[in-house]
């Protein structure tokens, strides 16, 4: 399947999955200084919290304009990003970056298991699907581990533990199982988990749609829902802003 068949079967399964879930796919204040940008069935997060902007993940290929609208919505210039850090370095989180890039000149922020990835443009690593048939096929849709996606540098690698002084401060939380590289990230204490790929919230929180390493992950879910956080949001799904430690608590033990 190539890009473009790839792009408008994902976005097809994006409608079916909005309509019966109730999930709205628009740019959505999270938390106070916090939004979600979606970037064609994924997720991106802006956090404006002083004079530098900050983005977490850049989506499909094709959606910098939504990053751009976002940032203009909140009043801002597209210079005023200045930081652009992922979660893991897949096409879905990684396709709009560099225009990104061009538009604002951010700098990027990764983990290293993942760099050489995204600085090569592929090929990626191979994952198996998720238990369950509706993952299998997802995985199917949206995943192609020989896709290319044009290259760009890491400026800093980040590494398990590290807070980095972005928007007031973001914790890194290495999390591998869907991705070598995948890290959670905990902003402003534990009032907000950026949560990648290490689950997904669409018709209830749960599993990716695949693992490189499917022990690994299950590990991982446990890492992230012991860390209690007051909201959380997903790469991929509705976000959670009421009770959002006790459902993934839930979701990292249901089976």
């Amino acid at each position: 399947m190539n890009h473009l068949t790839r792009q408008a079967a994902s976005d097809f399964c994006s409608s079916l999955l909005e309509q019966q879930a109730g999930w709205s796919m628009a740019f959505t204040k999270l938390i106070e200084g916090a939004y979600l940008v979606p970037m064609g069935n994924a997720n991106a997060v802006l956090l404006d919290a002083g004079p530098e902007l900050v983005l977490i993940d850049a989506g499909f290929p094709g959606k910098a304009d939504k990053v751009l609208d976002a940032v203009a919505k909140l009043g801002r210039k597209p210079s005023d990003l200045k930081h652009l850090v992922f979660t893991h370095g897949h096409p879905d989180h990684i396709g709009s970056a560099v225009p990104i890039i061009r538009a604002t000149g951010a700098r990027t922020y990764m983990h290293a298991a993942d760099v050489p990835m995204v600085q090569s443009g592929g090929p990626f690593r191979p994952m198996k699907p998720a238990p369950g048939l509706i993952r299998n096929i997802m995985l199917r849709i949206v995943f192609d581990q020989n896709e290319r996606t044009e290259p760009f540098r890491i400026d800093q690698h980040i590494a398990d533990g590290e807070t980095l002084p972005l928007a007031g401060g973001l914790r890194v939380i290495h999390a591998p199982g869907h991705c070598a590289g995948q890290v959670g990230l905990l902003w402003q204490g534990t009032r907000l988990l950026i949560a990648g790929d290490v689950f997904i919230n669409i018709l209830g929180a749960g599993d990716p749609i695949g693992f490189e390493d499917e022990a690994e992950g299950r590990r991982s879910q446990r890492k992230l829902a012991a860390l209690t956080p007051d909201a959380v949001c997903f790469g991929h799904g509705k976000s959670i802003v009421k009770d959002a430690s006790a459902q993934l608590q839930r979701a990292a033990t249901r089976r």
